[in-house]
């Protein structure tokens, strides 16, 4: 195997371990909603949604697993790497909040993963095609739902705007860091694996838009000072705890299967 081709496999490997990461730490989030529901419909449709990110998390971990080879595991990917060994985006281990920064943090997320994932399943890589195809009509469905709740709360009583645009002045913050290419991004997108995350953002900033302006929300500016280091490994105080949490069982007693 050529230098290249190891170099190639191994940003690949940590481009989806980061996409899997992302998704496994925001099923854990929505999961927290599981009994804490404002009503009993959107307390089952948060659990589903993050049961439906699992999904998508096992497909990328196998492959993962795959690519890395030394025995690796899905397992062993999610429970038994440390805070500074995940990738995921920081938007995705922020504490839930209230029902309506739960809804937007998912609604911002969401918007991001459907123009992703239409890209990726134009990726030379077969595989990553495939798990995009698969987990596009799960993100259709997610971003819809998420649309709709901050419409609703964005453009409801004057405590439910209110609290919406503290929401979003808060964790716009977090939303750059999506549009911020690793140096393993910009080798694959060179590559003609993925897409140039770059160029997503302008479409995502339209998309968004459109349902915020119809929340009657003041839409903060692209050129804020965005958050970053998730891809990289350096994360909020949050993500151990989280980790503390969803690792205990498999650390406690070793071998535990899904």
């Amino acid at each position: 195997m050529t230098n290249s081709t190891t170099d190639t496999r191994a940003a690949l490997s940590n481009y989806v371990l980061h996409l899997a990461d992302t998704n496994l730490i925001l099923a854990q989030r929505l999961c927290e909603w599981c009994g804490h529901g404002p009503i009993l419909e959107q307390d089952i449709a948060l659990s589903n949604i993050g049961l439906d990110l699992l999904g998508q998390t096992r497909s990328l971990y196998q492959y993962a697993a795959t690519l890395i080879g030394e025995g690796k595991t899905e397992d062993a990917l999610a429970f038994l790497r440390n805070e500074r060994q995940f990738k995921n985006l920081l938007l995705s281990e922020q504490p839930n909040g209230d029902f309506g920064y739960t809804v937007l943090r998912q609604f911002l997320y969401e918007a991001y993963q459907l123009l992703l994932l239409r890209a990726l399943q134009q990726s030379s890589d077969s595989q990553l095609a495939a798990i995009a195809e698969k987990s596009l009509k799960e993100a259709t469905y997610h971003y819809k739902w998420s649309a709709e709740w901050v419409i609703r709360l964005g453009d409801g009583t004057e405590e439910s705007h209110q609290r919406m645009q503290q929401a979003l002045n808060e964790i716009w913050t977090y939303t750059g860091e999506m549009f911020l290419p690793s140096a393993d991004e910009k080798a694959l997108s060179f590559a003609g694996l993925i897409p140039d995350l770059t160029a997503l953002r302008e479409e995502w900033f339209k998309k968004v838009s459109a349902v915020l302006e119809e929340a009657t929300l003041d839409i903060p500016a692209l050129t804020v000072w965005m958050q970053q280091g998730g891809k990289t490994g350096v994360h909020s105080e949050h993500l151990g705890y989280i980790l503390a949490e969803m690792q205990y069982l498999q650390r406690q007693y070793p071998g535990q299967q899904w």
